[in-house]
């Protein structure tokens, strides 16, 4: 069966695109063209705003009660949960994460939000009344915010866009929805299930494109809001842009987390721990926990047992159940992740496990071997930079507060984690690391809680009734008393 597409999804129809302009989907695994898409143009998304606007502005979408909305989005659900297998396949193809991961998170996980935001939009507090200050009631509502930019990246496509998507339509926004042009495949999945689902002419367009193009939807006129998950590079262009604009943005962005191991953590619970947050998808995560701090004494015997583990990870066919560790997204992330390993090198950190080369057996695809670096000092580039690639480091510490001190010096603080068996020294540890996210014996991301970073990590904040509000505008309207 072709994974080929000849058109667009452009205010709810499949249309002709403007150009003959094809993106190549390519298997990161074998390396040879698996689909070929229309790569959208400026005026293919300026089709796609001039829908959105419409329908923000004169369609039913918006005006629709929030259980309307609620009900159309939880016929979307019950369509996308009957695709998942489908879904996940779509993903791994296109860029290679393990299907065991695919299966796991990279399909379940966008069900679960969209479950998620709708008990949540049945709860959430639209229009509300308080008492006023001045003699007389307060009405505040919560408005749609009006045409969405939605921007995900390629490594978790689904799980991004679903972020953005659930709440600007529970909210009543309308949506131009721009795949990275890696993985363009399940998005298009994404709009047949909408189109089913009844999603009203307009709401919602998909122009899968590259950045030129991306940054023609972000400074587009027509866009109200622009919710971006990126790289923090990326991110600060696009902040800069909406700044300019006095646009609102949401920007979910990079980070260089670390994970905490006090001297009672449970060994063999820390390290199979570790070898998840730290390697899940290849490595390839924003919250992917790559900083390892290790109490000076500890240091050499847990950094060897680390070692091992990551060194017995399975590597190859991302299809394979069996598989640990998927190739990396293109030949440029490859050559990236490489480069950081022989810096690495350089900068004087030990290599354990892994370094350079092709994992055994393999002859093609865009593989990196999984790596481990002991005796890191924070201040070497592997610890502050983000690589985006199966490499762990390892870090001593002197004492807990100096294990702080680690962890928030970086640029970054989007997730972060403590191992210990002491759950009140977890929890004071917790309160201390700068992140918008932090695990004790278990990292996750909880559809109900907020997530989102500190520092470089981003603005906003995804999830939760957070989450939802961030796709909002809050009115408030004085009730004068009526006459006597």
């Amino acid at each position: 069966m072709t994974l080929d597409r000849d058109a667009l999804f452009i205010g709810g129809a499949w249309t002709k695109p403007a150009t003959d302009a094809v993106l190549e989907v390519v298997s990161p695994h074998s390396e040879e063209v698996v689909a070929r898409v229309p790569e959208g143009s400026a005026a293919d998304i300026d089709a796609a705003v001039a829908a959105a606007r419409r329908a923000f502005d004169e369609g039913p979408w918006p005006r629709m009660s929030p259980q309307e909305r609620i009900d159309v989005v939880q016929t979307f659900s019950g369509l996308y949960a009957a695709r998942l297998a489908d879904m996940a396949e779509l993903i791994t193809t296109e860029m290679g994460a393990p299907i065991s991961f695919s299966n796991l998170a990279q399909s379940p996980a966008p069900w679960m939000q969209i479950e998620a935001f709708l008990g949540i939009a049945r709860e959430f507090p639209w229009e509300s009344t308080r008492p006023g200050v001045l003699g007389a009631d307060v009405m505040v509502r919560h408005e749609p915010i009006g045409v969405v930019a939605a921007i995900p990246p390629w490594n978790v496509p689904q799980f991004t866009v679903m972020s953005k998507l659930v709440p600007a339509l529970l909210a009543g926004c309308t949506v131009v929805v721009k795949p990275a042009a890696e993985s363009p495949l399940d998005c298009y999945l994404l709009a047949e299930l909408l189109q089913e689902a009844g999603v009203p002419e307009g709401v919602v367009s998909v122009v899968a494109a590259g950045r030129e193009v991306g940054e023609h939807l972000v400074a587009h006129p027509g866009v109200d809001k622009v919710a971006f998950t990126g790289s923090t590079a990326a991110g600060r262009k696009i902040g800069a842009i909406c700044g300019e604009q006095l646009k609102r943005c949401s920007l979910e962005l990079g980070g260089k987390s670390a994970a905490i191991v006090l001297d009672d953590a449970d060994l063999t619970t820390t390290l199979e721990g570790l070898k998840f947050i730290g390697l899940m998808n290849s490595g390839q995560a924003c919250v992917a926990q790559t900083r390892v701090l290790v109490s000076r004494d500890r240091h050499d015997a847990f950094a060897a047992s680390l070692a091992e583990a990551v060194a017995g990870m399975q590597v190859g066919d991302p299809m394979d159940p069996a598989t640990e560790i998927g190739p990396m997204v293109a030949q440029r992330q490859q050559e990236r992740v490489e480069k950081y390993i022989a810096l690495g090198q350089e900068e004087g950190a030990t290599l354990l496990t892994g370094g350079l080369g092709r994992p055994d057996g393999l002859d093609r695809g865009w593989y990196v071997r999984p790596t481990v670096f002991a005796g890191v000092d924070n201040r070497m580039r592997i610890a502050q930079e983000e690589i985006f690639g199966p490499v762990l480091s390892v870090i001593p510490y002197d004492d807990v507060d100096d294990a702080v001190r680690i962890a928030n010096d970086s640029d970054y603080g989007l997730a972060g984690t403590v191992w210990t068996s002491d759950h009140d020294a977890g929890v004071d540890v917790a309160r201390r690391v700068r992140t918008g996210t932090y695990g004790i014996n278990t990292y996750t991301m909880d559809f109900a809680a907020p997530f989102g970073g500190y520092k470089a990590s981003g603005l906003g904040r995804e999830f939760g009734p957070e989450g939802l509000a961030q796709y909002t505008e809050l009115k408030s309207v004085y009730l004068s008393p009526p006459p006597s």
